[in-house]
């Protein structure tokens, strides 16, 4: 019972997705299994540090990635602070265990030329439709936002004098993005034609032809279509455009603390990924330009 109530605590204390709250529970119903194939019964106030790190050489055995077999270490170690905090035990034996090193990987982009290849397709139809998934990925890579973030906007999020945007991001914090006067004028455009084709209208910004919130799946499809043309590609998701945004501001020299504040980040270490792109492509330029690289 203990499992359900560290989800319980995700949930109305901490604040946590369903989506997180999900990922953690089935963690732990894993590192059950494992606890009791081992020692025959899963008592969490008994468990030592050395069946934890026989776990993680277990997981890493079979073959799991080191950001997976992290992400697991991360939730026991989440799971026995919760236990430490509701006096259930003194000593959190995950504590001093270490995960994987994990190899850093770059983020997925697009190139801003490709960018503009993609906004001015004729693959984006005349009709509603069309005009709210050429707004969606335009505003998507003109502000960095989550896709959570993108689906909960409601129209009067959107200050059209003071060319704001107020976003209500990860963890309830929220946080205000500057949006330039053509993105004014793209919002005014989608509202008017989704005002005249849409009736019986949730608040929400981005809405279906029945009227209805879109959905995360949705939001998916939108974007992967429209990025199919971008060969070099490997991944075609919403997030691809968030990196997209953060890695052509700091290509274009905008400050990395004004980049994480525009992102939301909680520390600048999230958003220093982006430096390594940009770094790396200096290279590239710096080894084909000069004549002893």
């Amino acid at each position: 019972m203990l499992k359900e109530k560290f989800i319980k605590y995700l949930r109305y204390e901490k604040n946590c997705s369903s989506h997180t709250e999900i990922s953690y529970f089935k963690d732990l119903a894993q590192f059950q299994m494992y606890v009791e194939s081992e020692v025959g019964q899963f008592d969490p106030l008994t468990i030592g540090s050395d069946l934890i790190r026989m776990w993680i050489v277990h997981l890493m055995e079979q073959g799991n990635k080191s950001s997976t077999v992290n992400r697991k270490l991360s939730t026991i170690k989440s799971f026995y602070r919760f236990l430490q905090k509701k006096e259930m035990l003194d000593i959190n034996p995950a504590i001093y265990i270490q995960g994987p090193k994990k190899e850093q990987q770059l983020p997925n982009f697009v190139k801003h030329s490709d960018m503009l290849k993609v906004l001015s397709s004729d693959s984006f139809t005349d009709n509603f439709e069309g005009v709210r998934n050429l707004f969606l990925i335009e505003l998507l890579y003109l502000t960095g936002l989550r896709t959570d973030e993108l689906i909960m906007l409601k129209d009067t999020d959107i200050d059209l004098c003071s060319n704001t945007m107020h976003v209500h991001g990860k963890r309830n914090k929220d946080r205000i993005i500057p949006i330039s006067p053509k993105t004014n004028l793209l919002f005014s455009e989608y509202i008017k034609v989704r005002n005249h084709n849409v009736e019986n209208r949730t608040p929400y910004l981005f809405v279906r032809k029945n009227g209805k919130q879109l959905y995360h799946r949705m939001v998916y499809a939108i974007v992967n279509k429209h990025l199919s043309d971008v060969k070099t590609l490997s991944v075609k998701s919403p997030h691809v455009l968030r990196h997209s945004f953060a890695t052509v501001m700091l290509d274009n020299g905008a400050e990395i603390n004004a980049v994480k504040n525009l992102l939301g980040h909680a520390s600048l270490s999230s958003t220093q990924i982006y430096t390594h792109v940009t770094f790396k492509k200096l290279k590239k330029v710096y080894n084909n330009a000069h004549p002893r690289a």
